[in-house]
């Protein structure tokens, strides 16, 4: 597994980017051809589609308006449902199969999505290529668009969440071999549906699902031409255990910690106080992109201008949400800073100071996640460490899952992570890593494309980490990464959505003109969402900005710039240095 120098994240923004200014290639990878489509021909034929290992459940034509996306209606599709590879498991006992769900539009495009699903997987989710997706509720999702869609639960179920880390297949499964199994198959059933196969094959997901998208960059180049990750988790184990490693720190300034039996550190930081660290990074950082609008955009120069021991008030009596104590400052700034085991080694990356910081899902991450809720806590001890705990209870029990968060020790727990033995033969980080994955030569060279999104304010995947990645996959192929692969840093943006951002757009659609037309994304558009949103609105946009806002999302490492115009429009700004 590679990680990256801190150095790589504070370098001179554009040092590795030698063809960032142009945004151009002196040896193009080759352009692939535009999807050709067809009609679906017949759906109830399709439950007896016959595939190894295979079985199909359902097939039934689901009537036009039976889905809707934002109040617009789906058009008429089949929907087909079934397993593959059912078993059951020497270690634990459990029958196991990898279930699924397509969806195939009666009007296809000749394009095949695969729906990445966040979190720990173990649900069937409605395969219409929307919100898995991310970007805040697209306003039309793939199946509207024409893709024939798949989900899948991975390969364990909800109710098997999360002891099925203690099977070494089904761990397998969920890091990267139920996509291996499914796509193959996804694509014969495509053929069965519409007397041909895809032309263009997509695989896209947020947050775990975007894990899933860039290990099919590299697991699986010859199978995809496009890969849309958003907030992916690239080292998830890291992050899930760096995330454990502050627990002791927001405990040592809580104010009540315990809250229903249980431990709650939100008191550590409080919205109040979150606020106030906000409006700081906004006093400090707004106007560095010459508009004051509630957004900072220049991330790389907010690095130097806002300091939170300089620029946030000290208590010099009882914190009352207008000041922070200097022990607060002393664990924020740890809290943001990057991890390093005992010996100095980097362990994962920092975050960035935005005024996202603001938004409820970042206390979500930072406190519940890791102490009240079991997600980290159970994550890292049944899935990620080999051998798994042997405390079962564990995962029912959220006592139990607290006293591991706040005992938690890097130096014992992150080995277990890089681990094996004789029966758990690859560790967590081979099988929920894209191998070599700054190295992605295979999907390049037959004219893959690679379109990542990540949010500045995300508070458990770093986009430092991201920027990182980004930086590697750049030198290694010559400073000329650009001609494959963009990432596009949303600001305000948390995990996947929301937060005080414009985080409604369409990468989907941005990623299809690469892929399929050569028209390489020099920016996308993004809106706010306000109240009537048809996409659903964004609780955490300030009621100070106008339904209307747009803003440009620029590829890294270009900022969004206010040029002239109304200040509201993304045609007011322009990507550049």
């Amino acid at each position: 597994m590679t990680h990256f120098k801190l150095s790589a994240w504070t370098a001179v923004a554009c040092m590795a980017l030698a063809g960032c200014s142009s945004l151009g290639s002196k040896n193009p990878p080759p352009q692939l051809a535009p999807a050709k489509g067809a009609a679906l021909i017949d759906c109830n034929a399709l439950g007896s589609f016959n595939f190894p290992n295979t079985t199909v459940t359902a097939a039934r034509v689901v009537a036009a308006g039976t889905l809707n996306n934002g109040g617009q209606p789906v058009a008429e599709h089949c929907q087909v449902t079934g397993q593959m590879n059912r078993r059951t498991s020497p270690v634990d006992g459990q029958s196991y199969a990898i279930g699924f769900e397509m969806r195939l539009p009666r009007d296809w495009s000749g394009r095949f999505l695969y729906q990445g699903n966040g979190g720990t997987d173990g649900n069937v989710v409605t395969a219409d290529g929307g919100a898995s997706l991310g970007s805040g509720g697209m306003l039309r999702n793939g199946l509207q668009q024409g893709f024939a869609v798949i989900s899948s639960d991975a390969g364990h179920t909800g109710a098997q969440n999360p002891l099925f880390g203690r099977d070494p297949q089904a761990r397998l499964d969920y890091g990267y071999q139920a996509v291996g199994s499914l796509t193959p198959m996804a694509k014969a059933l495509i053929r069965a549906a519409y007397g041909k196969g895809p032309d263009r094959s997509y695989i896209g997901g947020t947050s775990n699902g975007g894990r899933h998208a860039l290990v099919a960059a590299s697991r699986f180049a010859a199978e995809y031409d496009g890969i849309l990750a958003n907030a992916p988790g690239i080292y998830l184990p890291r992050a899930s255990v760096a995330n454990l490693s502050h627990v002791k720190r927001w405990d040592s300034v809580a104010t009540t910690r315990v809250v229903n039996g249980l431990p709650d550190y939100e008191s550590a930081l409080p919205m109040p106080e979150r606020r106030l660290i906000a409006n700081a990074i906004l006093a400090r950082c707004d106007a560095l992109d010459g508009a004051v609008d509630g957004l900072v955009q220049d991330t790389e120069a907010c690095r130097t201008a806002f300091d939170i021991v300089r620029d946030v008030p000290t208590c010099a009596g009882t914190r009352d949400g207008t000041c922070l104590t200097t022990a607060q400052k002393a664990v924020v700034a740890a809290v943001y800073a990057p991890v390093k085991r005992a010996n100095g080694e980097l362990f994962y990356a920092g975050f960035p100071f935005d005024p996202g910081i603001a938004h409820p899902g970042w206390g979500e991450w930072k406190f519940r996640n890791s102490v009240r809720t079991a997600r980290n806590p159970v994550s890292v001890s049944f899935i990620f460490s080999t051998p798994p705990s042997p405390d079962l209870a564990m995962a029912k029990e959220p006592s139990r899952t607290a006293a591991y968060a706040l005992k938690f020790d890097i130096e014992q727990e992150a080995p277990k992570i890089f681990a094996t033995d004789k029966l758990y033969t690859e560790s967590a980080m081979s099988f929920m890593s894209p191998p070599n994955a700054t190295r992605m030569d295979a999907l390049r060279e037959r004219g893959g494309k690679i379109l990542v999104v990540h949010g500045t304010s995300d508070p458990i995947f770093s986009i430092d980490d991201t920027a990182a990645w980004f930086r590697a996959l750049d030198a290694h192929h010559g400073g000329q990464a650009n001609t494959f692969a963009r990432f596009f840093p949303v600001p305000g943006m948390g995990h996947s959505r929301g937060g005080p951002a414009t985080d409604q757009f369409d990468a989907l659609s941005a990623l299809v003109d690469w892929v399929e037309y050569g028209r390489a994304p020099d920016r996308i558009v993004a809106a706010s969402r306000g109240p009537g949103n048809p996409g659903g609105a964004n609780a955490d946009v300030p009621s100070t900005w106008p339904n209307t806002r747009t803003r440009p999302m620029c590829p890294f490492p270009l900022v969004a710039r206010y040029q002239s115009g109304d200040q509201e429009l993304a045609a007011s700004y322009a990507c550049t240095r």
